[in-house]
């Protein structure tokens, strides 16, 4: 395996691992791949999970991730079915590949109803936090966690009790960083001031954006807010759900076993302007030697405070094209092109920041 040895900026350490870049995890000093891998669908479907990838496929694709640099990679407790089987085939993998732990950046989420069935294993409580972080590294097999985000916040929690329950993890070092999901700009005030007394900082916010949609009514102005605050935002589904694909393109066949079809969202997704925006996105993503997803992805990591992205994959081939993303550089003509198909900057309000 090839090493990238170059230095970057003013620090000692490397800009990029096996060609992919990496970037800083908002204020903290955790570095992660621009281009990360999302393992929501990787499980056992043989034993009824729903899971879409199965143990050996995951092999695969966790193989070439480590190969292209593709390295942060994001999964949760409750992926398919509430089963904690995403994190037990990633921890397969992470048994069969030893000497790899420390290239990887693994990240997991926790906080709803999970390993056990009274009120108390859900939520952000001491009690929650401690009990699913212990089963998480159980079903991983490894000694820490990297990235621990709380899959949603708690209202009935005092965030104190969340953030010096994970002050007392790190101490232990079984989790190193934090970070929140499904969050709105009102949450992430009050774990900015709750830092100020010296309670762990969140490092990452994970919510829902995708470019055609861009961020969920009720999370609006949490990117701008991640911008200016120096956290990293990691937008889940970016390609809204594989909408953003060749595969979704006019004209284009899809049938059973397709996600959006078996969902039932197809038709409601294409519907209004949709179809017009794929065949514009279509005809730029050609004119630059690029697909609709890496043309997607690569406007994404354009926009301020974005951090990496993790989309996921069902097959090597759709990893090899995401990570691709990560190296193109957009001209300022074809961003301007892109402004008037996707969500812009100035629509998130970013252009005063």
């Amino acid at each position: 395996m090839a090493y990238d040895t170059r230095f970057y900026g003013l620090g000692f350490g490397f800009d990029s691992f096996n060609g992919m870049p990496y970037v800083q995890l908002g204020g903290c000093g955790l570095r992660v791949s621009c281009v990360g891998l999302g393992t929501w669908k990787m499980g056992y479907p043989e034993r009824g999970d729903k899971a879409r990838v199965g143990r050996d496929q995951a092999f695969r694709i966790l193989d070439r991730a480590l190969e292209l640099g593709a390295t942060f990679w994001d999964t949760a407790n409750r992926y398919n079915e509430a089963s904690g089987n995403s994190e037990r085939v990633l921890g397969e993998w992470f048994r069969a590949h030893p000497g790899e732990r420390r290239n990887i950046v693994l990240a997991t989420k926790m906080a709803g109803a999970m390993d056990g069935v009274t009120p108390n294993h859900s939520g952000l409580s001491r009690a929650n936090i401690l009990d699913s972080v212990y089963a998480s590294l159980d079903r991983l097999g490894i000694a820490h966690i990297d990235l621990l985000q709380f899959h949603r916040p708690d209202p009935d929690t005092p965030v104190e009790e969340s953030l010096e329950a994970v002050a007392d993890l790190r101490r232990r070092d079984l989790v190193r960083y934090l970070g929140i999901s499904n969050a709105n700009v009102e949450d992430l005030m009050v774990y900015e001031l709750a830092h100020q007394f010296g309670l762990p900082l969140v490092c990452s916010v994970q919510n829902s954006f995708n470019p055609l949609d861009g961020e969920r009514e009720s999370q609006r102005g949490v990117l701008a807010f991640c911008a200016r605050n120096r956290l990293a935002y990691i937008p889940y589904s970016p390609l809204s759900r594989g909408l953003l694909t060749n595969r979704y393109l006019p004209g284009r066949n899809v049938g059973q076993g397709d996600r959006l079809v078996d969902e039932g969202a197809l038709e409601k997704m294409k519907g209004g302007q949709v179809a017009q925006q794929l065949s514009r996105l279509d005809e730029l993503a050609q004119q630059e030697g690029l697909t609709v997803a890496q043309l997607s992805l690569a406007y994404l990591l354009q926009l301020p405070g974005m951090g990496p992205l993790i989309p996921s994959a069902s097959t090597v081939e759709q990893l090899e094209e995401n990570s691709r993303a990560a190296t193109v550089k957009l001209s300022t003509g074809v961003l301007e092109q892109l402004s008037q198909i996707f969500v812009t900057p100035a629509a998130l309000n970013l252009d005063n920041l």
